[in-house]
This record gives structure tokens, C-alpha cells and sequence, in this order.
């Protein structure tokens, strides 16, 4: 009778030896390949310029745009069942959009309490005691 050696009854390897390699997947040749979405890039590249034109109040129509498309994207993300890529790129689009609203709503902010201030510290336009 053959004795079982000791490294068999240590158990499992640990260590660099132990990392196992998942299985590859085997796909249909029929499968089509996965696809990058326009859409989702167009709702990154939106969000984006929402994010830089935000404080010249600019950053809205494109900010606006985006959030249409972005629901539109995911729609077509879901459609694809894992063939259409791009989750991440609506998901940082849709952030660069709301970032953009704010800093434009922060910009209308700051410009409205700009002009209260100057108009109520005085600086208009003075007219002569002469006139009525």
C-alpha cells in the first residue's frame, strides 16, 4: 500500500501557485461582438461641455441635452442585453451634466447678488440738483 504524500493532505494551496485563472468564455460564433455606444459618448462629450460652459450659465442647453439623450442611451444599453457598451460613460455624463446646472444656477446666484449689492451701495448714475 502506497502512502499519500504530506503536501496532498495540507490542504489547498496558498499563495502565487493558488491563483486560478478563470474559465474563458465560450461564445456562440453567431454572437455579435460587443459594441461601444454613440449615444453614451454623446452624453460624456455633453456632460463635459456642460461642465466647462456651467459658469457662464451656458452650460444648461447642453446640461439639458444630455440628461434627454442620457435616457435614451440607457434604453438602448438595456435593448443591447450586454452588446452595447457604455454604462460608465452615461453614468460620468449625467455627473458632468448636473455639475454643469449647478455651477450655471451658482453663476445666476453670484450675479444676482453682484447687482443687488451694487445697485444698493449707491454707485448709479447722479443726477445734477437742478434737474426734476
Amino acid at each position: 500500500m502506497t502512502e499519500t504524500p504530506a503536501h496532498a493532505l495540507a490542504g489547498p494551496a496558498r499563495g502565487p501557485e493558488a491563483v486560478s485563472v478563470p474559465p474563458e468564455v465560450v461564445r456562440h460564433p453567431l454572437d455579435p461582438d460587443p459594441v461601444a455606444s454613440t449615444k453614451a459618448a454623446t452624453v460624456l462629450v455633453l456632460g463635459i461641455a456642460a461642465m466647462v460652459t456651467g459658469p457662464l450659465v451656458g452650460g444648461v442647453v447642453p446640461a439639458a441635452l444630455g440628461m434627454v439623450l442620457a435616457r435614451q442611451a440607457r434604453a438602448d444599453l438595456v435593448a443591447g442585453r450586454g452588446y452595447l457598451t457604455g454604462h460608465r460613460q452615461v453614468r460620468l455624463g449625467l455627473v458632468f451634466a448636473w455639475v454643469g446646472l449647478a455651477l450655471a444656477a451658482a453663476a445666476l446666484v453670484a450675479a444676482s447678488v453682484f447687482g443687488i449689492l451694487s445697485l444698493a451701495a449707491g454707485n448709479g448714475e447722479d443726477f445734477p440738483d437742478t434737474s426734476n
